[in-house]
């Protein structure tokens, strides 16, 4: 889902990687769902790719799922 949503608003990963603050390496675990990011760059990913709340929900439950 995030992956949609960078592409969909024409951010490459480094570009994404960059607005975080984190390693493109970091940021391509998170893009590829391999990774949970710590809050606050959670928090900076919602704000920068504007998720809503529903789409913030099946993210967070999606990765607890895949993670358990």
């Amino acid at each position: 889902m995030i992956k949609e949503k960078r592409n969909s608003m024409r951010y490459t990963q480094e570009q994404m990687a960059e607005k975080l603050g984190i390693s493109l390496r970091q940021y391509v675990r998170i893009d590829n769902e391999q990774a949970f990011p710590r809050r606050d760059i959670l928090k900076k990913l919602i704000i920068e790719l504007e998720l809503t709340n529903e789409e913030i929900g099946t993210y967070i439950k999606k990765l607890t799922e895949y993670i358990a």
